[in-house]
Order: structure tokens, then C-alpha cells, then sequence
């Protein structure tokens, strides 16, 4: 029976996640920053037949960190699986004109020290067990389509931090995947959301199909699967990947690779050749 910590697991994704988890047989420790939120949420796996116990507060320094892993040891035994799903939004109408620097860093302790403090903490126990899974919550706003600043710089940070982690662990019998998911959430509801996925629409950051299934996210129900075929043994193989969930669909990231623009023995470029390199001539 795996030993799994849901971050953010007591709204949202990270509810379903770990209700999921839960189901599945799974021992699940919830954490959350409210502990109203979290006890509902521990309540409900409990009542379901499910093994679950609460953890209060944002593992987004090293000693909560360290506290919530020993959590998990203390309370069944071990761990087997993390799960980091925590999150914050970017502050309404926040562009690089506009943030300031402690809101800019707030975001990047938010997601980028979060995923960094709880696998840093978890990661040797489980390179010395030789198993685990670690599974991060990244986001397509990587991408710069959604605009902002700390969210996605944060979120891209973790996509690169879990391909490094996979990379470092895989002789380990460690596996480090991220997930983007699409779902129906606090952060992707209510009329300053729509009104700036809109504005992004009409500068031309999103496309048409981007903007409505934004605009008409699944229920994060649908996201949860996957988080737990990732935290779970029958995905045993897969590791540095990048994943996207949204509703229905399901798809992977493919992993980056430089498209050659020119060569030649002699290394050093004019900047003219460089510019006609790049189809301006």
C-alpha cells in the first residue's frame, strides 16, 4: 500500500487527488495552509473507507518541509509517493509593467520553493529505498500565453527542476514527472479570470481553442487520474516527462531539441549572417 503526501491536497486539484488516492487504497497525508479545509478534506477519505491524516501549513521553507515528510514516516511508515499540487494565482492585471518585486517573489516561493523544499527533503529518503515517484504540478502558462510574470517563470522553473531531479534519480529507482492540468479551480473562475483570458484572447496571446476550453474547464476529477497512474507502480518506466491534462485529453510534452538554423567550421558569425540565418534577408 503506497505512502503518499498530497501538497496542496485539501482544495482543488490536490482534493480530488488525494479523495483519489484515497479510493485507490493509497495512505494519504493531506496538507493545506487551512486547516478547515484540510480536516474536510481528510474527512472525506476517511468516511469513504480511506486512510488519510491532516498536515497544516505552506511547505515552502525547509523545516515545514522536513515536518510534513517525517508526517508521512511517522504516521504509516514510510513514503512512497509526492505529490505537489499547491498553488497560488498571479495578482489580478499583473504584468512585467506592473508587479512588484516581493509580489514577484511570493510567486516563486509559492510554486518553485515548494516543489524544490519538499523534494529536496523527500528525494534522499527515496533514492536510499531505491523507489518513489515524484509527481509536480507544472502549467502550459510556461508557455508565456497566459502572460504574467512569477506564475509562470515559477512554473517553468519546476518543469525544469523535475526534469533535473528525473535525471539525477533514475538510477535510483526514482521517477519525477510533471503534469499541467486544465481543470475547474479557484484559481480559474470568476469574472477577473474570464475578463483577462479575454483581453489575452484579444491580444492575441491565446488562440480560439485555447480561450474556451479555458473559459469551460473540466471539473478536476479528470486531472486526478493521471496524478495517481504517475504516483502509482504501473508507471514504473516513465520518468522526465512532461505531461498536459485537460478534461478528456490527455497528452506529453515532447522534450526539446535545438532546430539547426546553420553551421560552419569557422565559429565565429557576423551578425549579417546571423540575420540572414534567420530568413530576413
Amino acid at each position: 500500500m503506497a505512502n503518499c503526501v498530497v501538497v496542496g491536497g485539501s482544495r482543488g486539484i490536490g482534493r480530488a487527488v488525494a479523495r483519489l488516492l484515497g479510493e485507490l487504497g493509497a495512505n494519504v497525508v493531506v496538507n493545506g495552509r487551512y486547516s478547515d479545509a484540510v480536516e474536510e478534506t481528510v474527512a472525506a477519505i476517511t468516511s469513504a473507507g480511506g486512510a488519510a491524516v491532516a498536515f497544516v501549513g505552506s511547505p515552502d521553507n525547509e523545516q515545514t518541509a522536513t515536518d510534513l515528510i517525517d508526517t508521512c514516516r511517522t504516521e504509516f511508515g514510510g513514503l512512497d509517493a509526492l505529490i505537489n499540487c499547491a498553488g497560488i494565482p498571479e495578482p489580478a492585471g499583473s504584468s512585467i509593467l506592473t508587479i512588484t518585486p516581493e509580489d514577484f517573489q511570493h510567486l516563486i516561493d509559492a510554486h518553485l520553493g515548494t516543489v524544490f523544499h519538499t523534494c529536496r527533503v523527500a528525494a534522499p529518503l527515496m533514492a536510499a529505498q531505491r523507489h518513489g515517484a515524484i509527481v509536480n504540478t507544472g502549467s502550459t502558462a510556461a508557455l508565456g500565453i497566459y502572460g504574467g510574470t512569477g506564475y509562470p517563470a515559477g512554473k517553468a522553473a519546476v518543469h525544469g527542476l523535475t526534469l533535473a531531479i528525473a535525471a539525477e534519480l533514475k538510477q535510483s529507482g526514482v521517477r519525477a514527472n510533471v503534469i499541467c492540468p486544465g481543470a475547474r479551480t479557484r484559481l480559474s473562475e470568476g469574472g477577473e479570470y474570464i475578463a483577462h483570458l479575454r483581453d489575452l484572447y484579444a491580444r492575441g496571446l491565446l488562440d480560439e481553442m485555447t480561450l474556451q476550453a479555458s473559459l469551460e474547464p473540466a471539473p478536476p476529477e479528470c486531472v486526478a487520474p493521471l496524478y495517481a497512474y504517475l504516483a502509482g507502480d504501473l508507471s514504473t518506466r516513465i520518468t522526465g516527462q512532461i505531461f498536459i491534462a485537460a478534461g478528456g485529453f490527455i497528452g506529453r510534452f515532447k522534450r526539446q531539441v535545438p532546430t539547426p538554423l546553420g553551421y560552419r567550421e569557422a565559429p565565429v558569425w557576423t551578425v549579417g549572417e546571423i540575420d540572414e540565418l534567420m530568413g530576413r534577408r
